[in-house]
């Protein structure tokens, strides 16, 4: 999708745990292993983004680990909040404001989408092989996803 503002644009990511251990896409434009995820788009809130693009590239069937308010409010809909909020690069200068959400995958049985070059479970063994080539946030917000998970 094309960016919708000049220098930001909300983009969501899910770092998806089945068994203790946690999927991710090795993504072609940026030559690195990342959470599946990508923008908000403007007739979307990020729930619905999120769930649309984990379908989108994963196939997987998935449930978020945050809590919903129960509250009876027709006139409002609450969101899980995200896990983690971040500012990072994307093209520079544009950046996105990454809202970050754990969820568990019902199986581990993944489709390989069009848009990565490759896409596999991580184990916690993993995390911090240098082989893997992950990145500092990659790395802690798979470790607290484990966490989260059990």
């Amino acid at each position: 999708m094309p960016h919708i503002h000049e220098q930001y644009d909300f983009a969501v990511t899910a770092f998806i745990v089945h068994d203790g251990k946690v999927l991710l896409v090795n993504h072609p434009r940026y030559g690195k292993w990342l959470p599946p995820g990508g923008h908000v788009e403007l007739d979307e809130d990020p729930e619905e983004a999120l769930l649309r693009e984990v379908a989108e590239e994963t196939g997987l069937e998935v449930e978020l680990l945050g809590k919903r308010p129960i509250v009876e409010s027709p006139e409002t809909k609450f969101l899980v909040a995200p896990d983690y909020v971040d500012v990072h690069e994307a093209n520079l200068p544009h950046k996105h404001i990454g809202l970050t959400y754990f969820m568990v995958a019902k199986s581990d049985q993944y489709k390989l989408s069009s848009e990565h070059t490759g896409m596999r479970w991580f184990t916690e063994a993993d995390i911090d092989d240098p082989q893997c080539n992950l990145t500092g946030a990659v790395r802690f917000c798979m470790r607290a996803a484990i966490a989260k998970a059990d």
